[in-house]
C-alpha cells in the first residue's frame, strides 16, 4: 500500500461561461479563481470564443442541449454549492440554462445559489450576446439570480441606465432588482468620476450597501469583472451571506487587479498568482 492520500473535498461550484483561448477571461479566469478561493470548480462550457489581448475575432455557440447535458451530468454525481453564470451567447442557450437550473434547484428559490453576471460583450467592445440574449437575461434568467454583478455597460443594455454617479448605481440597482433579481451589484470600476476609489453598490430591495476598494493604473483588468463574480460565488459557496459574499469576492478581486500584468499587445489579464503559495521555490520533500 502507498502513502494514504489526505485530501478532504471542498465545496463544490460550476460556471456556465465561454472560454477564452487568450486565458484571459471567461471560464479560464472562473476556474483560476475558483482555486484561488478553495473550491472546486466545475464547467459547462456555453461558447467557445477565438480570442486574445486585442479582442475576440470569433465565436462558436455549445448547442443548448449540450449545455443543459454538462450541467445535470454535474450535479446528478458531483453535486454543487453554488453556481454562476458568463457568457451564455444566444437567446436558446440562456433560455436552456434557466429550464435546466430551475428543475436541478439552482437559482430561485432553490437551495443552489446563482451569480448571474450578465456578459454581454467584451471589454473591447465586441458583442458577445444576441439581442434575444439580452432579452432573455431580462425576463427569464435576472429572475433567478441570487445575485447579478453587471458593469455599466451591461447595466446600459439590460435597463437602460446610463450610470454616470453614485445615484445613478442606485437608479440601476433597484431597475434590475425590479427585473426579479434577489440582491444586485452594480460594479463601479467604470465610473469616470471615481479617480482613485471603486465603489460597488449592492442593493437587496430594502438596503444600499457599498464596497470600495482601491483603483489601480493598469490597463490590464482583462476578466476583472468574470474574478469577481467568481470569488463571490465561491464565497456563498463557502456558506458566506450575500454581503459577506460580494465583501469575500472584493478582497480578492482587489488583490487580483493589483497583481495583473501586461501579456501580449492589448490588455493583460487580472492575477489569481497572488494567492498561490509558491510551492516549487520550497525544498521538495
Amino acid at each position: 500500500m502507498g502513502e494514504r492520500a489526505v485530501g478532504v473535498a471542498p465545496p463544490r461550484v460550476m460556471t456556465m461561461a465561454g472560454t477564452d483561448s487568450g486565458g484571459g477571461a471567461g471560464a479560464a479566469a472562473d476556474l483560476r479563481a475558483f482555486a484561488a478561493c478553495g473550491v472546486h470548480g466545475c464547467l459547462a462550457v456555453c461558447a467557445v470564443t477565438a480570442q486574445n489581448s486585442l479582442g475576440v475575432s470569433a465565436v462558436h455557440g455549445v448547442p443548448p442541449e449540450l449545455v443543459a447535458a454538462q450541467i445535470t451530468a454535474v450535479v446528478e454525481d458531483i453535486g454543487l454549492d453554488a453556481a454562476k453564470t458568463g457568457m451564455l451567447g444566444t437567446g436558446e442557450v440562456v433560455a436552456e440554462v434557466v429550464r435546466t437550473c430551475a428543475a436541478v434547484g439552482i437559482g430561485g428559490d432553490g437551495p443552489v445559489p446563482l451569480v448571474v453576471d450578465p456578459v454581454l460583450a467584451s471589454m473591447h467592445g465586441h458583442a458577445l450576446a444576441t439581442a434575444s440574449a439580452v432579452e432573455s437575461y431580462r425576463t427569464m434568467l435576472l429572475p433567478l439570480a441570487t445575485v447579478t454583478t453587471p458593469n455599466l455597460d451591461e447595466v446600459r443594455l439590460l435597463v437602460g441606465v446610463d450610470v454616470r454617479d453614485r445615484a445613478g448605481q442606485h437608479e440601476a440597482a433597484k431597475a434590475l432588482h425590479g427585473l426579479g433579481a434577489r440582491h444586485v451589484l452594480v460594479k463601479g470600476g467604470h465610473l469616470a468620476g471615481d479617480t482613485d476609489v471603486s465603489v460597488d453598490v449592492l442593493y437587496d430591495g430594502h438596503t444600499f450597501t457599498e464596497f470600495p476598494g482601491p483603483r489601480f493604473d493598469t490597463d490590464n483588468t482583462h476578466g476583472g469583472g468574470d474574478s469577481f463574480a467568481a470569488a463571490i460565488t465561491a464565497g456563498l459557496a463557502r456558506g458566506l451571506s450575500v454581503p459577506e459574499a460580494v465583501g469575500f469576492g472584493k478582497r480578492y478581486v482587489v488583490e487580483a487587479v493589483r497583481h495583473s500584468f501586461a501579456l501580449g499587445a492589448g490588455y493583460g489579464p487580472v492575477s489569481a498568482l497572488w494567492a498561490t503559495r509558491r510551492w516549487w521555490e520550497e525544498p521538495a520533500g
